[in-house]
């Protein structure tokens, strides 16, 4: 199988050319980006505020596929496409798969972390990749989740060095009055699209046609 090649391929994970590349791809389209954004975050706190015991049922069914749409967007503008502000909303074209995908890690995630907690947090960096993953390779969830876990494995602790950061981003984002999360948040989304591609290409370009712009 070509997929197996993900293993085998160099990996070369340059975090701060990720983090500008995915500076560039915010920069070309801002506006679509914070505003998708803050129509999440405006979702998230109505629901917080009038529905809170129904956060869970918005964060298992919702708030996947809404995430999904910045991959898509990203990939459509890797690809040199030009973007409209409904592409996002794509995202709910892989909505069975992406709340599967949600659900399952989130349980075994919960699980490593009340057995001995490293297990928790090792699946949590691993399965970074499992949505990008069915959308992109057309992978069921569960295989998606498992070629995710084994490529970022391969450099498990860069990846969890980069998710620290990710986390003080936003933290940072969050403390600016929270208006800072329509700039930070997009960015991550972004971030981790940019490593997706760079690490996939190679493999993924050749069956399932993805962009093949290096990072």
């Amino acid at each position: 199988m070509k997929v197996d090649r993900l293993l085998t391929v160099p990996v070369a994970i340059d975090i701060k050319a990720a983090f500008i590349r995915a500076w560039e791809l915010y920069r070309m389209h801002p506006f679509f980006f914070s505003m998708y954004m803050l129509l999440i975050l405006s979702i998230q706190g109505m629901v917080v505020i009038y529905a809170q015991a129904y956060m869970i049922v918005y964060s298992t069914l919702l708030a996947p596929p809404f995430y999904a749409g910045f991959y898509l967007v990203a990939n459509k503008m890797s690809r040199g496409e030009s973007v409209v502000y409904p592409d996002f909303f794509t995202g709910f074209r892989f909505w069975i798969s992406s709340v599967i995908i949600s659900l399952l890690s989130q349980v075994l995630i919960a699980l490593g972390l009340v057995a001995l907690i490293l297990p928790g947090v090792y699946l949590g960096v691993g399965y970074l990749f499992a949505i990008q993953m069915t959308i992109f390779a057309g992978m069921d969830p569960w295989s998606a989740m498992e070629w995710s876990r084994k490529l970022i494995t391969r450099n498990w602790w860069r990846f969890l060095g980069l998710v620290l950061v990710l986390v003080a981003l936003n933290i940072l984002g969050l403390l600016l009055a929270g208006i800072g999360l329509v700039l930070t948040l997009p960015l991550t989304f972004l971030v981790l699209y940019v490593l997706f591609e760079d690490l996939t290409h190679e493999v993924f370009s050749e069956e399932e046609d993805l962009p093949t712009t290096h990072v």
